[in-house]
């Protein structure tokens, strides 16, 4: 889950002795972060945690008899309390009856009495020792970061303690993040000038970057849609009006965004950058409209304010609706993608509410008093239009002549969509260079403690040795601060590594990563991932892009098949990283319990577990309170006396039948080495074994396919299965979820504008032209080198409700000129002629937003870049195709109407009767058309 992330990691280190700098750390720091507003918890990682360690010599325990390790475990239980016991009465008050039977000091621990023995007690001090220490090390962590002089990296990093920091569940990241910041300055003040805190991980630093990124760039859309109005409209008043709709719809979705309990995130900014390109639509159509009555028709402001935006009312409406339907199926998407998108649509949706709200109101209103009637101006524009004009007039003419090669090029354009997105490489989620990466090890199961540190620095000293590398930091068996005390795996490891910022190196952060692959390769023994820190957390067992997970009823067949799978892979390049979840190497000294002669010496299979749990692994029994501080009691036997197989055999078990009530564990046991899993992982109620591996140079989709293409050749036995989990299910389970919601906008946006034409005929005109898109930005996509992500999806989705409205402007007008009498064909060019000037700024508005987002730099531009170029490059490529394709279209069905006609003349109305019962509504931009064409009624 999000919320499970660690949002910032602590590290403190000193010149101190280990366990000092823990009670610092746990006591002056820890504890005090707690407290801030918005944190979840706050997990300790390494370090050396004080505990009473009590030593118990199994010789010295053998000598009492039957005194066991049970008993001294019962009495330490039994001995060291503090329980209220109810309430006294004492006439007119009440106190509490409180037994205070807790150990005052480590010391007293020795004296403890376990039993008696022949009227003589037996005290911890004659069967052990008492230790004021720490907790035996399942774990460490170590800190180095790079000097100003860069002389220190040969440095062995510092001892540490690290704290992980989660936030609660709905919180902001960076309120958070800032809040612990604060209280960690605070702290800074009044904590040992010899204690050092260093900030590691710290999520809202990349969050708080890619949000300046965002912000930049929604100001330079802003900017560029603003040039854009300008450079069509040539009016400094016009442009000035238009662009008041970008910051007032903006600041109304802020409203909204406060009200619905949305985060100002890179999911809701992304939403608002896109918003820019299309919010001003709807007043630059409204402007557009009225300016043109101002210099066409010779009316005031005030006049022209009120007839030009009665008149283009109903299509605003129409082509805002039809938009805005399209994101009711992004709010209740589900799957990870749903999560994270949801906020996008609502988002968007507003603001484009917004749009259609402002246009028909303080737009109409600003400019029947500020806007100035040019008595010189005609709207013909300047040479540069007319030769586009001219140029679009005459391939129109050409097209209506030759509307099947129109059609063909269409088909032709339609059916290179399949060929295009095989071409095109597909992912989940972008790589975004956050100047961070991280190394998760496994090292040999029989490693030590000792031993992992020495191989992990060792390995740390030469990654450090590539470019760029600034910071690092290993932690070694308990990496997340929640395993169960003394259970860490040693010889799991994670070395965290900090890079220099993106603006400070002409290299990428996956540079650094593949340098860093090859200082593994002399590191045989160790099972290394090189990963980035994923934005997006997958659903699969590590932050890898491949998870095969394989199912089965016999380990030794999954082994033999994930082994064949990784040997496929490691013939490939483009497959690194390569490892299993499975481990059969793990060392184990197996305890075999003789059950007959057990029986016979009365010693029970709980009895032997017990023993060598308590003794052999230890078993934290108690607590020792001091002040208002409770450290845990260890019970264990003496290093020495568990550190061989003859040791361990001597330890004695509890026997009912024998004269001294023990009996030493290899009278009733035999061992044997052996191995076996660590793990052994089920799912559905089945074995699994999971293959896993990281991608250079090749899309995860391509690989998807390779691998699924191998497993299916294996012809693996039916009661075996395999699936993909991870980033691979997540972006099948996302592609899935995109495609019903493309289903699902384009029956609403049918929905619509068949309600809107009141014709089941004219919404499939308009809507031919949106196919067209999907092949154009897949092309873009390839032509650019970026894969197809959820973000790119997004992009696609989008790019299907902004494409529509071009045919809106056509069909309604084209409607609304046969209405007054105009030839159909007549009706078509005209029409087209008087729609491009809009249609064309639109689709620069919305290129010029993009730009900024396509062509980007810095934190998180890999996911805003997606969705900008394939926006950008549908808009732009699939144009001219839409802008001959619609009236094409348009007058074939029109002959199909009037060919039915002839032979249906009673059911069968042709597209004329319906544009002649749409002459009313007024459904028309009326954009540059010729006073004949068009004559507006100001009798009024």
């Amino acid at each position: 889950a999000v919320d499970a992330t660690p949002v910032l990691t602590l590290a403190i280190s000193g010149r101190r002795d280990e366990r000092e700098i823990t009670e610092i750390a746990r006591r002056q720091i820890k504890e005090i972060l707690e407290t801030v507003p918005g944190v979840g918890s706050v997990a300790m990682v390494g370090g050396r945690q004080r505990a009473i360690n009590i030593w118990i010599d199994p010789d010295r325990l053998q000598k009492f008899g039957n005194l066991t390790i049970e008993d001294v475990r019962l009495a330490l239980i039994r001995e060291n309390q503090e329980q209220p016991g109810g309430r006294v009465d004492r006439g007119t008050s009440e106190v509490v009856l409180r037994t205070m039977a807790r150990m005052n000091n480590p010391e007293e621990f020795a004296n403890l009495i376990i039993a008696n023995r022949g009227g003589q007690p037996i005290r911890i001090r004659d069967i052990g020792r008492i230790e004021d220490a720490v907790e035996e090390p399942r774990g460490l962590s170590r800190l180095w970061s790079r000097s100003p002089s860069g002389d220190n990296l040969s440095q062995v990093g510092d001892a540490a303690v690290s704290l992980v920091i989660q936030k609660q569940s709905g919180t902001n990241t960076v309120m958070v993040v800032h809040e612990v910041k604060e209280r960690i300055a605070e702290l800074a003040a009044i904590l040992p000038a010899d204690i050092q805190m260093k900030i590691i991980r710290d999520q809202s630093r990349f969050i708080e970057n890619s949000m300046h990124e965002v912000q930049v760039h929604l100001l330079l859309a802003a900017v560029l849609v603003s040039l854009t109005i300008l450079l069509f409209m040539r009016d400094w008043r016009t442009t000035l009006i238009a662009a008041l709709s970008i910051p007032t719809s903006m600041v109304a979705t802020f409203a909204f965004m406060d009200f619905m309990g949305f985060t100002v995130n890179n999911i809701t900014m992304l939403g608002l950058i896109l918003a820019v390109g299309i919010v001003v639509d709807d007043a630059v159509v409204v402007h557009e409209n009225i300016f043109r009555h101002m210099q066409e028709y010779q009316l005031s402001a005030m006049e022209a304010a009120r007839s030009a935006t009665e008149e283009i009312a109903l299509a605003v409406i129409a082509t805002t609706m039809s938009l805005l339907v399209i994101f009711l199926p992004v709010i209740f998407m589900g799957g990870i993608v749903g999560r994270f998108f949801s906020s996008f649509g609502y988002v968007v949706g507003f603001s484009i509410l917004m749009s259609m709200l402002i246009s028909f109101t303080m737009t109409p209103m600003l400019c029947s008093r500020f806007l100035k009637l040019d008595t010189n101006s005609h709207g013909e524009g300047g040479f540069v239009w007319r030769f586009i004009l001219a140029g679009y007039d005459a391939i129109l003419r050409w097209s209506l002549r030759h509307r099947w090669v129109v059609v063909l090029a269409s088909v032709l354009v339609l059916f290179s969509t399949p060929v295009l997105f095989m071409i095109v490489g597909k992912d989940f989620v972008p790589k975004d260079d956050q100047s961070e990466f991280e190394v998760s090890v496994t090292l040999p199961e029989d490693y030590t403690l000792s031993r992992a540190d020495e191989v992990l620095t060792e390995l740390d000293l030469r990654i450090r040795q590539v470019r760029g590398v600034t910071d690092s930091f290993i932690t070694i068996g308990d990496t997340t601060g929640r395993i169960t005390k003394g259970q860490g795996e040693v010889n799991k490891a994670t070395i965290y590594y900090r890079i220099l910022p993106i603006d400070q190196r002409d290299y990428s952060q996956f540079d650094v990563m593949s340098e860093a692959r090859k200082a593994l390769v002399n590191y045989p023994d160790l099972r290394a991932a090189v990963q980035d820190v994923a934005a997006i957390q997958a659903t699969g067992i590590r932050q890898v892009a491949i998870d095969l997970n394989l199912r089965g009823p016999d380990m030794d067949k999954l082994k033999e098949y994930s082994d064949r799978i990784m040997a496929w892979m490691k013939e490939r390049k483009h497959y690194v990283d390569i490892d299993t979840s499975l481990s059969l190497k793990k060392p184990e000294l197996r305890v075999l319990p003789l059950r007959e002669r057990a029986s016979e010496l009365g010693v029970s299979m709980a009895a032997i577990s017990s023993t060598g749990n308590v003794l052999v692994g230890g078993l934290p029994v108690s607590k020792y309170k001091e002040a208002d501080q409770q450290y845990d009691v260890w019970l264990r036997a003496e290093r020495v006396n568990r550190s061989s197989t003859s040791e361990i055999a001597r330890l004695t078990v509890p026997s009912t039948k024998t004269p001294t009530g023990v009996v030493e564990l290899a009278n009733v046991a035999r061992f044997e080495d052996a191995y076996g899993p660590s793990t052994i992982e089920r799912f559905s109620r089945q074995r699994q074994v999971v293959v896993m591996a990281n991608l250079e140079g090749l899309a995860l989709g391509k690989a998807v396919d390779e691998l699924k293409a191998y497993v299916q050749s294996m012809d693996l036995p039916a009661d075996y299965r395999w699936e993909f989990i991870g980033q691979a299910k997540d972006m099948g389970d996302a592609m899935g979820y995109f495609f019903i919601a493309f289903i699902l906008a384009i029956v609403f946006m049918y929905m619509i504008l068949a309600a809107q034409f009141e014709s089941f005929v004219h919404p499939i005109t308009i809507l031919l032209s949106l196919p067209l898109t999907i092949p154009f930005a897949i092309l873009s996509l390839i032509m650019l080198g970026t894969n197809l992500d959820i973000y790119a999806m997004f992009g696609l989705f989008m790019l299907f409700g902004i494409v529509k409205k071009n045919g809106i402007l056509q069909v309604d007008y084209t409607n609304v000129l046969r209405a007054r009498g105009l030839p159909r064909d007549q009706a078509i060019l005209e029409a087209n002629r008087t729609r491009l000037r809009p249609i064309m700024m639109t689709t620069v508005m919305l290129v010029a937003a993009m730009i900024p987002m396509a062509l980007g730099e810095g934190p998180g531009a890999a996911a805003r870049a997606g969705m900008a170029k394939v926006i950008l490059g549908g808009q732009a490529l699939s144009l001219l195709l839409t802008l001959l394709l619609t009236p094409v279209a348009y007058s074939l069905w029109d002959d199909l109407g009037l060919w039915l006609a002839r032979w249906w003349p009673v059911k069968a109305v042709s597209q004329q009767e319906t544009a002649v019962s749409h002459g009313t509504t007024g459904l028309a931009y009326s954009v540059g058309t010729s006073p004949a064409a068009q004559t507006p009624d100001h009798s009024r």
